[in-house]
């Protein structure tokens, strides 16, 4: 994937890109599948961005349950937060699900004006506050989505802010049915029996991660476009 299609370098050219890297003191590491990339209770002064693969966020508390907060998937940004902080250990690990390269440049550098004063380094700032505030709605929707006690809420909370997203109906999830199980903290098998149920009960139409509300002012009538 190219640098520039990501949000981090967004409004950024491939050339100048590769120049920024440079002052950035940029590097490129790889990982195996299952193979952690950051833990809990290190400190980083740098933030990653997959370039291959697929990472997990995840946090274990002291009696060993493991929660999923959230997927990186390529041109993704991780540790931004963490890296802006200096001495703040991290609360979370970042793990690669499959075989996955991350860039890590570090954040000082980045928020620091180069010796070179490179015209786009600013652009770049501006990239990551970006970055920043996008992953503090992406963890106020799923405090949101978590906040019912009921697995059927959850659902409807979380397919229903999608479908205002996509502005349809019809629309993808990023996610497969244990990503979604375990973003939504509850049970796998019980999600999965809960989708079953609304889906029989006219609420919902999916086949994978293509999904179809049947609202009753919309889609009463509607046929499955499955």
């Amino acid at each position: 994937m190219l640098l520039s299609d990501t949000q981090l370098f967004c409004g950024i050219e491939e050339e100048d890109i590769s120049s920024l890297l440079q002052c950035l003191a940029a590097v490129k590491r790889t990982y195996k599948k299952g193979e952690v990339i950051i833990s809990e209770g290190t400190i980083t002064e740098s933030i990653g961005i997959v370039l291959s693969g697929m990472a997990v966020i995840s946090y274990g508390d002291i009696w060993g349950s493991n929660s999923i907060l959230g997927y990186v998937s390529p041109g993704a940004v991780f540790a931004e937060v963490y890296a802006c902080l200096p001495g703040e250990p991290l609360l979370i690990s970042v793990s690669a699900t499959e075989n996955t390269a991350v860039l890590f440049m570090n954040v000082g550098r980045i928020l620091s004006t180069c010796t070179n004063s490179c015209p786009f380094h600013a652009k770049l700032v501006r990239n990551l506050l970006t970055v920043c505030a996008h992953r503090s709605l992406q963890l106020s929707q799923r405090i949101l989505h978590t906040s019912s006690k009921s697995i059927r809420g959850r659902l409807m909370s979380y397919l229903s802010e999608r479908a205002k997203r996509s502005g349809s109906h019809s629309f993808q999830i990023p996610y497969n049915r244990q990503q979604l199980a375990d973003y939504l903290g509850v049970d796998r098998s019980a999600m999965c029996h809960e989708l079953s149920k609304m889906q029989k009960e006219g609420m919902i139409c999916y086949k994978k991660n293509h999904f179809l509300l049947k609202t009753p002012d919309v889609f009463e009538t509607a046929p499955s476009p499955f």
